[in-house]
């Protein structure tokens, strides 16, 4: 099964280049200051809360990332990471308070990781920002960026969902949606399921980052499923951070049952020490998905992708093939 895993062609649709830098990154900057494994990588280890994931992510993005040159850095590294698991399309987000606390130019971001995209890598970059980036200062570049910026694809709400929300949040969104930007919206990882509910019913988003407590009312996986929205899960960054106890109330099995589509992804793998691959060998170890069960969700990812049709249906027959082996294999 493992090899099964690794050698299928997969998406990567929920990632945030501030928590993706690779640790070898700090050991080539900072030789000697850091341990080879930290604490917070290791296998068993899990967060307190969100605000000490969030601290220990935020010090030690702010050694690396100071200038556009250095998205560009962690980018041609962690593009290279993700061609050797087979992942061919990424959807990445940058956030947008960076513009603000490292005064620079939110274009220059998105051109400097789209200069390291390799042959064989489609990259869609987005840009997150938390429900109260609407600061005098980002706010008019937040309405310039989604008018205007070449190489923007889409945005994505992030941070702590106990914020409140705003008149500019929905206002962004449909004004990004004009604009043919895809819309997305972290909502349901610590936030209730109706946060879930105000992002499709007032973003109007169909892609959800996490969504995971949505599971807890009924009424809102309906609209989910009635309204085709595709959740971006990320089991390992779920348990980590204590989303939920024990992986016996993962409720991703729910979700198929409701009919509810989702992907996979890995959220924060400088935070997690995980990739992509490890989450869906957790898939099979934790809740005993079979082959065919992972084909789907891999299917899925493409099936979602901004990618023409006749790459979704080559990378689809590709995995059917696999597939194939993979049942044949196991008679």
């Amino acid at each position: 099964m493992d090899r099964f895993i690794e050698s299928l062609p997969k998406t990567e649709t929920h990632l945030h280049i501030e928590g993706a830098i690779p640790w070898e990154l700090f050991e080539l900057r900072f030789p000697g200051e850091f341990p080879k494994v930290p604490e917070f990588r290791m296998p068993d280890f899990r967060y307190d809360d969100f605000q000490q994931f969030e601290k220990i992510l935020i010090s030690h993005a702010l050694r690396v990332i100071k200038c556009p040159d250095d998205y560009a850095e962690v980018a041609k590294m962690l593009f290279a990471k993700q061609l050797s698991q087979n992942i061919s399309y990424v959807e990445l987000s940058f956030h947008a308070g960076m513009i603000e606390f490292l005064k620079i130019r939110g274009e220059d971001i998105i051109q400097a990781i789209r200069s390291v995209v390799p042959d064989g890598l489609d990259v869609r970059i987005f840009m997150g920002m938390s429900r109260d980036s609407y600061t005098s200062f980002l706010g008019p570049l937040l309405e310039e960026a989604v008018e205007n910026w070449e190489g923007l694809y889409g945005i994505d709400l992030h941070g702590p969902e106990d914020l409140p929300t705003k008149d500019w949040m929905p206002r962004l969104w449909s004004i990004a949606h004009a604009n043919g930007r895809i819309l997305k919206a972290h909502a349901g990882e610590f936030g209730s399921a109706q946060n879930v509910k105000w992002a499709v019913e007032k973003l109007g988003v169909k892609r959800i980052q996490h969504g995971i407590h949505a599971s807890s009312d009924e009424t809102v996986l309906d609209l989910l499923a009635e309204k085709g929205v595709v959740l971006d899960l990320c089991p390992i960054s779920n348990y980590k951070l204590r989303v939920f106890d024990n992986w016996d109330d993962y409720p991703i099995r729910k979700f198929l049952k409701k009919g509810i589509r989702f992907t996979i992804s890995t959220d924060d793998p400088f935070s997690f020490g995980n990739c992509l691959n490890d989450e869906y060998k957790y898939l099979v170890r934790y809740m005993d998905f079979s082959a065919s069960e992972i084909a789907e969700i891999a299917k899925t990812g493409f099936d979602t992708a901004d990618l023409q049709d006749y790459q979704k249906k080559e990378s689809m027959n590709q995995i059917d093939h696999l597939l194939s082996l993979e049942e044949g294999n196991r008679l």
